[in-house]
C-alpha cells in the first residue's frame, strides 16, 4: 500500500478515532494523576496493562488460536517494549506536573512522527517538516526549561522523552497495521506490556488502600478504549496526518485539570505549548494526490 494514497474518507474517519482516543487517554491521565497518591509508578503501569489485557481476554478466547494467529511477532514486541518505556515516563511525570503539561510533552510526538516515520517505514516528511521540527523543539524548551533549578525540571524532561518513545510505538503500528486488525494489535501489546511490566512490579509491590482501585481499574479501562481508537487511527491513514489530531487531549486534560486540581499553566509553558502545537501541525501538512481508483 501506498502510504501517501488514502482517501479523504480514511482521513477523516482516522481524525474522529483520533480524536475519540485523545478524549479516552486524557481521562486515563486525570485516573493514573489520583492513583499516584498512594500506587507506585511500577504498580500503576502493570495494572494498567493488566487491566487492558483482562479487557480483551473475552475476544482473545472468542476467537481462537486461528484468530490470534501471526507473523509479525517481532513487530508487536517491538511496539510493545516501545510503548512499556514510554508509560514508564509518561506515568512518572503525570502526578509531577500540570496534567494538560504533562500531556502535553507527551503528546510532542507528532514533531517526532515524520522523522522515525521516514527512517523506520519511509514515509518521508515534507520539506516544511525540518523548518517545523526546529522551532517544535522550541517550544519543548520553554516547557522543559532546562538548566533552570525547579523540582519539575526532572520530571518535565522525562516527560519530553515519553513523547519520543510514544512516536515511535505509534510509528511501529504502522509497520504492521497492513496484516493485523487493531483489536488483535491492542491485545498483543497488553498481553506483551503486562509480561514485560512484571518483574519492576515485584520488587516495588506495596498494599494499596481501597480507594487507589477505582482510579487504577479506570486507567487500564480508558486507556484500552484509546488505544483501540488511536490503533485503527494510525492504521486508517499515514503517521503524519494522524498526529495532529491527538493533540485535543491537550485541551481535554487542561479542562479536567483545572476543574479536579485547580491548575493552571505558566505563560512560558503557554507559549511553549503554542509553538509545540503550531509547529506538529506544520510538520504535518503533505499535499494530498487522491488515488485515481477511488
Amino acid at each position: 500500500m501506498n502510504h501517501d494514497s488514502v482517501s479523504p474518507g480514511h482521513t477523516s474517519l482516522a481524525a474522529l478515532n483520533a480524536v475519540a482516543g485523545a478524549a479516552a487517554f486524557a481521562l486515563t491521565g486525570a485516573c493514573i494523576k489520583a492513583a499516584a497518591v498512594s500506587a507506585g509508578n511500577e504498580q500503576i503501569v502493570f495494572i494498567r496493562n493488566a487491566v487492558s489485557f483482562a479487557v480483551l481476554l473475552p475476544w482473545a478466547l472468542r476467537v481462537g488460536r486461528s484468530g490470534l494467529r501471526t507473523n509479525r511477532v517481532g513487530g508487536h514486541l517491538w511496539r510493545a517494549a516501545l510503548g512499556v518505556a514510554a508509560m514508564y515516563c509518561f506515568f512518572y511525570a503525570i502526578p509531577r506536573l500540570p496534567l494538560a503539561e504533562a500531556m502535553l510533552l507527551n503528546y510532542a510526538s507528532p514533531l517526532y512522527l515524520p522523522f522515525v516515520a521516514w527512517l523506520w517505514i519511509g514515509e518521508k516528511p515534507s520539506a516544511t517538516a525540518l523548518a517545523a521540527a526546529l522551532t517544535g523543539v522550541a517550544g519543548v524548551a520553554l516547557i522543559v526549561r532546562p538548566g533552570l533549578a525547579t523540582e519539575a525540571t526532572p520530571a518535565a524532561i522525562i516527560g519530553g522523552l515519553s513523547g519520543l518513545l510514544a512516536a515511535s510505538a505509534m510509528v511501529s503500528i504502522r509497520r504492521i497495521a497492513d496484516t493485523e486488525p487493531t483489536v488483535r494489535i491492542v491485545f498483543y501489546f497488553a498481553a506483551c506490556s503486562t509480561l514485560l511490566s512484571l518483574p519492576a512490579l515485584l520488587w516495588a509491590w506495596k498494599p494499596l488502600p481501597a480507594q487507589a482501585w477505582f482510579p487504577l481499574i479506570g486507567a487500564g479501562l480508558t486507556a484500552t478504549l484509546g488505544q483501540l481508537a488511536l490503533t485503527r487511527a494510525y492504521g486508517l491513514a499515514p503517521a503524519a496526518r494522524v498526529g495532529p489530531y491527538t493533540y485535543t487531549c491537550v485541551l481535554f486534560s487542561a479542562a479536567i485539570g483545572w476543574w479536579f486540581w485547580d491548575e493552571s499553566i505558566d505563560a512560558l509553558s503557554m507559549l511553549g505549548g503554542a509553538i509545540v502545537i503550531g509547529s506538529c501541525i506544520l510538520a504535518s501538512l503533505r499535499r494530498y494526490e487522491p488515488r485515481l481508483d477511488e
